[in-house]
């Protein structure tokens, strides 16, 4: 077996961007070119901190004749050692007389689940509220251009789940194996293959809609099965709380499917399935999350403040932050999900309850950068130990920000600079909001309580500090921004069963066990992994 060489930390200038691989992997293990057999990425990022001489930095696998004289040359010297590629080995095929596994809902954890299961030849079927992929995505389009919602197919709902009309981010702050086996799969499924090692990893709503369509193709291919529009209305259980069948509502029918495996793997807006729970006194609990507005900025902007003269270098991504402060009140303000060159987008799921979220397209070319500004919300903050209070709040303020909007899905909006001075905006200034289907002048403190509002006003001029972007008093507020995580987690047992009804997986973000597109995805391996091994 040929053994490759793992090249770490090699910075390579921006001037010197288009310099040869194999080149650069000659220069630094001492051989001549001809030595080079092959070379490819593992990891590749910018460091920007000094915007005078940014630099790439790459970590690169390199296959050259004489590998083992080699890294006995180079024994002591961490930056080059030997590169053991990670092969995920995904469950053998089982044989089982247990009927067919269910799974509830199609997003990453669903999707990743269901794509395990198949191919250990158990033919799951998979239930979505939503539609499939090209119906749903002229469901968002006629919601953004008309603002009649369907509360039925949306940005929260549909085949590829929330993340499918986000920026389609893949990196995260977890550490597991299977994170190269969700990205190989996507790569295979049509995703662009620079997500194999860029630094942070990001697909597009325009490639994510045709990559989750090839992935429910293979799983139908190996016998699994997904029904659009089958909305979970329930299940029956057995006097020891097993498991026994699944309900579902297709064209105002209820069905039953008859199993004693479910993951469910809903996502955080379907608020009725975690009142169907809790009416069954399945274990629930509240969780920490976070909720607060969408901040908008000139791209351009931004990249003058990340990269100086080299804004506009067309070697250089679109910029990025990520900011964090703690304030003085004990509260933070941290930025999510950030966008690049991207859009705030419509992302209700209820009537009269307003939502926003960020949008990039792959190339992130647009006008504007937007992230989310979130406030934490932890247990501890309410009244009671009702496990659907953060839920219940998160609706209340979505109404506030719905009636903010003056109705009709308008979203609230103020600029920066306003807002810190307690003021309602009367105008744009050089930076106009993305959202459509329309905007209403509003502060924040029409939906937002006090000490949200408070701790973007702290938090604002704090983070200014940091990066000098955020002084920009032009730049434009849009709530709300309310759904970045799951305020419910439904708890389960080391073997990823609910503690309170064998059989059901709770998975992904919704269960309150991920935060992302790639963490539920892995969540969901995770539970069809468990569930398999209970066949075995």
């Amino acid at each position: 077996m040929t053994i490759l060489i793992k090249i770490s930390n090699i910075n390579i200038p921006l001037n010197n961007s288009d310099i040869s691989l194999k080149e650069l992997a000659a220069r630094k293990l001492k051989v001549d070119l001809s030595d080079i057999n092959e070379v490819k990425y593992i990891k590749k990022s910018i460091d920007a901190r000094k915007k005078e001489n940014i630099q790439y930095v790459i970590t690169i696998a390199v296959s050259v004749k004489n590998e083992n004289k080699i890294l006995k040359r180079f024994f002591n010297n961490n930056n080059i050692t030997e590169y053991k590629p990670y092969n995920y080995v995904e469950p053998s095929l089982v044989i089982t007389k247990s009927p067919r596994p269910v799974i509830v809902g199609f997003g990453p954890a669903g999707m990743f689940a269901g794509l395990l299961l198949a191919k250990a030849g158990l033919r799951p079927i998979i239930l979505e509220r939503g539609y499939s992929a090209i119906k749903r995505k002229q469901a968002v389009y006629v919601f953004r251009k008309t603002g009649k919602l369907d509360t039925k197919c949306n940005i929260q709902f549909g085949e590829g789940g929330a993340g499918t009309f986000s920026d389609g981010k893949l990196n995260t702050g977890i550490n597991d194996f299977r994170i190269r086996y969700v990205l190989e799969t996507f790569v295979k499924h049509g995703a662009p293959k620079d997500i194999l090692y860029t630094a942070k990893p990001h697909i597009g709503t325009d490639y994510l809609i045709n990559v989750v369509q090839s992935i429910r193709k293979e799983i139908e291919n190996l016998g699994g099965e997904v029904k659009f529009e089958s909305k979970f209305t329930g299940y029956e259980s057995d006097c020891n709380n097993n498991l026994k069948s699944v309900f579902y509502m297709y064209d105002n029918t209820e069905y039953s499917i008859a199993t004693d495996h479910c993951i469910l793997a809903t996502g955080h807006s379907s608020r009725d399935v975690f009142r169907i729970l809790k009416d069954r006194n399945v274990s629930l609990a509240a969780k920490n999350f976070a909720m607060g507005v969408r901040i908008e900025h000139l791209q351009a902007d931004l990249d003058k403040c990340m990269y100086g003269k080299n804004a506009g270098n067309k070697s250089l991504p679109p910029a990025d932050y990520k900011i964090a402060v703690h304030l003085p009140n004990g509260h933070s303000l941290y930025t999510f999900c950030m966008c690049p060159g991207g859009e705030v987008v419509a992302a209700s799921s209820e009537e009269n309850r307003l939502v926003v979220n960020g949008m990039s397209y792959h190339k992130r070319d647009g006008k504007n950068a937007n992230s989310a500004l979130l406030v934490g919300i932890s247990p501890d903050m309410f009244p009671d130990n009702d496990p659907l209070a953060g839920m219940v709040l998160q609706e209340k303020l979505e109404h506030l920000a719905f009636i903010a909007g003056g109705g009709d899905f308008k979203a609230p909006v103020n600029l920066v600079g306003d807002f810190l001075e307690h003021k309602v905006s009367t105008s744009f200034g050089k930076v106009k909001p993305t959202y459509i289907p329309n905007t209403k002048f509003a502060l924040p403190d029409e939906y937002l309580p006090e000490f949200m509002t408070e701790t973007l006003r702290l938090g604002i001029p704090e983070m200014g500090c940091k990066l000098k972007l955020f002084n920009d008093s032009e730049a434009i507020l849009t709530g709300i921004e309310s759904r970045s995580s799951s305020p419910v987690r439904i708890l389960r047992n080391d073997c990823y069963q609910s503690i309170s009804l064998s059989g059901l997986y709770p998975c992904g973000e919704g269960a309150g066990y991920a935060g992302g597109i790639t963490s539920a995805a892995v969540d969901g391996i995770k539970c069809a992994e468990a569930l398999i091994s209970t066949l075995k």
